[in-house]
């Protein structure tokens, strides 16, 4: 079974599962989130986004494959770029982090160990490009999948609690402590994902 982690460009955008392509949640303040939906074209604003980002920055998130067919997603870039960020109560991220965004698998390919490889791919790809963190919102009280990463899991993957909060608490992982097992993450990837192709994407300072 062939698989595969992908940069997310936008030649691969509508490989997306169609309830995320047309998600605007991080990627507009709320007010703009709410007028996106409303036009009925949340779509174009993801692309503008991404577009803008890729240009801007570099590389933003990673695509899942299985056998050439998508089976999820991850997105993450530095929390300038990220306008909902700032609207929650334990907001801002740290300057030094990149913000962990979202991230989404088929119900099929749940429970198998991918998310953890998802986020040890994405900490591989900002440790190369000079970061010293991740961070990401949690949803302490989540039920089920939605543009939040339930709070239990990211601590599962190595992230610790930076600025508690009973819902929505802030967890970050430190890049640098994540150096010694730098070379377990490819162990994983071919023990979890088989044989990972992923393009080297271009660098680009923020």
């Amino acid at each position: 079974m062939g698989r595969q982690l992908v940069p997310l460009t936008l030649d691969n955008l509508p490989d997306l599962p169609n309830r995320c392509r047309g998600c605007v949640f991080w990627e507009l303040d709320p007010v703009s989130g709410e007028e996106a939906q409303r036009s009925g074209r949340p779509d174009l604003e993801k692309e503008a986004w991404i577009s803008s980002v890729l240009l801007e920055w570099g590389s933003c998130g990673r695509v899942v494959y299985v056998d050439e067919a998508a089976v999820g997603y991850v997105l993450y870039a530095p929390p300038a770029y990220v306008p909902r960020s700032f609207a929650f109560p334990t907001s801002p991220v740290a300057p030094d982090a990149v913000q962990l965004m979202t991230a989404y698998l088929l119900p099929e390919f749940r429970g198998q160990g991918i998310g953890r490889v998802i986020v040890q791919t994405v900490a591989k790809d900002l440790l190369r490009r000079g970061f010293k963190a991740i961070e990401a919102f949690g949803d302490a009280q989540w039920t089920e999948p939605a543009c939040m990463f339930p709070a239990e899991h990211l601590l599962s993957v190595g992230f610790k609690t930076v600025r508690p909060h009973p819902r929505y608490p802030r967890l970050r992982l430190e890049l640098r402590s994540t150096v010694s097992w730098r070379h377990d993450m490819e162990r994983a990837l071919d023990q979890l994902l088989g044989k990972v192709h992923s393009k080297e994407p271009a660098l680009r300072p923020l």
